[in-house]
């Protein structure tokens, strides 16, 4: 069985969405990022970044993995699902999701931070980081209105990868207006059941002093 180290946020949900779309059986332990679990010493034998998501793979000698991009192409190439296998396919949907990792995630990320985090609201932050995920989304829109999804015909590890984000955009406070071509996408890929069951996790009964004491419990163990 996978255990899946993981929160409730865009990088995380990559992950679960994953799982679910491969049918593949995991384990969740949900971290509280706020009582900072994911710097305990244990998650940082699993992953040194002290980040989610992580994976460890029981079936592959308890094989770690971390970093959300390296996960789903870690999980795309031991089920040759989700991932294209003729080579110009197969790197269309890795630049796709390379530009989620090196774009997409980080400016959204940061549009989040000032818009809705930071004690401080420093407008040109705020406009810098909305503006940026702005032109993305558009970036986005343009790829769609060829295609029926990122990479091409079929859905991929790239459109798992970029969903979360997308779907997240008004909690970055972006719109998506005037932008026909990602609001289908964004609507036809939030219809997948495997989707709708991968953003429920972790559920959020997780989240008492019992569930907390036991995954710090099962990470010491490990």
């Amino acid at each position: 069985m996978i255990e899946l180290y993981t929160a409730a946020t865009p990088n995380g949900h990559k992950i679960s969405i994953a799982l679910e779309e491969l049918e593949l059986p995991y384990r969740v332990h949900a971290l509280d990022l706020a009582a900072k679990e994911q710097k305990q010493p244990a998650f940082l034998h699993i992953n040194p970044n002290g980040r989610i998501p992580a994976i460890v793979d029981g079936n592959n000698d308890d094989f770690a993995v971390f970093e959300s991009g390296a996960i789903l192409l870690y999980l795309a190439e031991q089920t040759g699902k989700l991932l294209p296998a003729e080579p110009k396919a197969r790197s269309r949907a890795i630049q796709w999701l390379m530009f989620q990792m090196g774009g997409l995630g980080p400016m959204m990320g940061q549009a989040n931070v000032f818009y809705r985090y930071f004690p401080s609201k420093i407008p040109e932050a705020i406009e810098r980081y909305q503006n940026e995920g702005r032109r993305l989304l558009e970036v986005l829109n343009q790829q769609l209105s060829h295609h029926a999804y990122l990479a091409g015909d079929s859905y991929t590890i790239a459109d798992i990868a970029c969903w979360p984000w997308v779907n997240g955009h008004e909690w970055s406070g972006i719109s998506i207006e005037g932008l026909p071509h990602l609001q289908r996408w964004l609507a036809q890929i939030a219809q997948r059941p495997a989707v709708q069951r991968g953003m429920q996790v972790p559920p959020k009964d997780d989240d008492t002093p019992q569930a907390r004491a036991a995954r710090i419990s099962q990470m010491v163990t490990r």
